[in-house]
């Protein structure tokens, strides 16, 4: 590996969005041309890069399942390292099929969670060496810089909750809402962001419909003074703005099965008191007393967990102490480090294999 060498990267592209990218992608995969992906592989074939990296998530590759991306490793010819995002639980449905494809292609795979290397063994049949678990990045932030950035806000003297996502209906936002609206009763003083834009797959389906759905909610239930949407897709200085500035973040995501949030991982790594429904990633993730889990769809658990929160000081001051101590491993730094070491393992084990 050459530290002096910057890595290059190939981005996916959808036609129909047009998407400006920085002068480090070198490469534009059209989602929906399976030439395209033959042609990227041919590219990094011809490049003088030790190895690849791919980024799987469902949604994001073209084909059946997003099966193209198969064709993608078949011609490629370099060491191929896969990090995925989420496993599907059925290893005999379409995208089941092309995650198995992918898994066998790789020299190496990572996860983000404990339990996504038991399930690649038990349903995927990979072997656990092949596997590494690395935690999902973050940037490094101060700890406590709250009452800054809600001075910096114009926002003193307010409770903020609040989540950053791209917004889509999987995200259960209606159930922190409607806990809002309960919160408020002893709480008048809260205020609850919804910060980012609609998913773009989302926005081309189905337009607003889901921000507008939760729009007519908050009117329903007379909370128009407690919730703010910021329809944004942030530069990330002012996301982290804004993610310091919130003080109770809460992901009632509806998916059991999602395996990363790098949502989560962000709020853990600034050290703020987190609220999770159950999903794979939140369990692992709010271990040992750095957050709280509540179940699925459950507005009335989530006021529970906010007030508690609230009015236990020095269990919030303990649980954001907690988390604050465990993102210390997971900041972009340390995870950089532990991929170095993976890589390099990677291709040593190549060049074995060579001779």
């Amino acid at each position: 590996l050459n530290p002096y060498a910057l890595a290059e990267i190939l981005a996916i592209n959808r036609p129909e969005n047009n998407f400006s990218f920085p002068w480090e992608v070198k490469f534009k995969i059209n989602q929906n041309d399976l030439e395209s992906y033959i042609q990227a592989a041919n590219y990094i074939n011809q490049s003088e890069a030790d190895l690849v990296i791919l980024e799987h998530e469902f949604g994001l590759y073209g084909g059946k399942g997003g099966d193209y991306i198969i064709t993608f490793t078949e011609v490629l010819k370099k060491p191929l390292v896969i990090t995925f995002h989420t496993l599907i639980d059925d290893p005999g449905n379409e995208y089941g099929i092309v995650q198995k494809r992918l898994a066998d292609s790789a020299t190496a795979i990572t996860v983000m969670i404990n339990d996504s290397v038991q399930k690649l063994g038990e349903k995927y049949d990979v072997p656990e060496d092949k596997i590494a678990v690395i935690s999902h990045g973050i940037p490094d932030l101060p700890f406590g810089a709250t009452e800054y950035f809600k001075r910096k806000k114009r926002l003193t003297g307010k409770t903020i909750l609040g989540n950053i996502n791209l917004l889509s209906d999987s995200k259960g936002i209606e159930y922190s809402l409607e806990a809002v609206a309960k919160i408020v009763k002893g709480k008048p003083n809260v205020l609850y962001l919804v910060i980012g834009q609609t998913h773009p797959v989302v926005l081309a389906k189905d337009g607003e419909k889901y921000r507008n759905y939760l729009k007519k909610l908050v009117k329903k239930w007379g909370i128009e003074k407690n919730v703010r949407f910021i329809n944004e897709y942030l530069p990330l200085d002012e996301l982290l703005e804004w993610l310091q500035t919130i003080e109770i973040y809460i992901t009632p995501y509806l998916n059991p099965e999602q395996a990363s949030s790098g949502a989560l991982a962000y709020a853990i790594g600034a050290g703020k008191s987190c609220i999770s429904t159950p999903y794979l990633y939140a369990q692992e993730s709010l271990l040992e007393g750095r957050g709280l889990l509540v179940p699925f769809k459950d507005s009335e658990a989530i006021a529970k967990a906010v007030l508690e929160i609230l009015n236990n000081p020095e269990k919030r001051a303990d649980m954001e102490k907690k988390a604050y101590q465990h993102g210390r491993f997971m900041t972009w730094s340390n995870v950089a480090l532990q991929h170095l070491d993976l890589f390099q393992a990677v291709l040593d084990e190549n060049i074995n294999h060579k001779q």
